[in-house]
């Protein structure tokens, strides 16, 4: 499965690695994947700082439902408070974006994310730890990242931080 994680409030770099840490210490999750911090603009809602972003790939033995819960517990500790605006800021953000092949017309967890394939900073990340993943009409992560128009560059710039080792949360 992969999830998308996503800050832009109170150091949005901490608030993604103690996501990550949260994620990885519980015993249902194995091989666990993390990509780089990405830094991207704001998309919808404008007037607020940028985001920092990061997908991370894992298994488990939860049921998506349980999946889920799991990630709305994780974004809870983590003092989220649903954002005024649509798109709004956000002190973390949890999105399943992919679980297994299955497909979910759930509206609160719609499967596979509807996008996906749309995002910067979420297929530039995803690329990174599952490059040839077919996530929609038979395209690749990949493909699909290629296929982006030049301006879904703009304000977007991969940090090069390595997440999942606790970096941001050491002095």
């Amino acid at each position: 499965m992969y999830v998308a994680l996503g800050s832009n409030l109170n150091d949005p770099h901490a608030q993604v690695e103690r996501a990550i840490a949260k994620l990885k210490r519980y015993p249902q999750v194995s091989a666990f994947r993390a990509s780089t911090a990405v830094e991207s603009a704001p998309v919808g809602y404008l007037d607020q700082p940028s985001f920092i972003n990061a997908v991370v790939g894992f298994l488990t033995v939860w049921s998506l439902r349980d999946t889920h819960n799991v990630l709305k517990t994780i974004e809870s500790e983590l003092g989220k408070i649903p954002p005024k605006e649509r798109f709004g800021p956000r002190t973390i953000d949890l999105d399943l974006l992919m679980y297994g092949r299955v497909k979910s017309e759930d509206p609160e967890l719609l499967l596979p994310h509807p996008r996906l394939h749309e995002r910067i900073f979420v297929l530039y990340p995803l690329a990174s730890i599952a490059p040839e993943l077919r996530v929609g009409g038979g395209r690749s992560v990949s493909e699909w990242l290629n296929a982006l128009p030049p301006d879904a560059w703009s304000g977007f710039r991969d940090l090069g931080v390595p997440l999942g080792n606790g970096s941001a949360l050491k002095g």
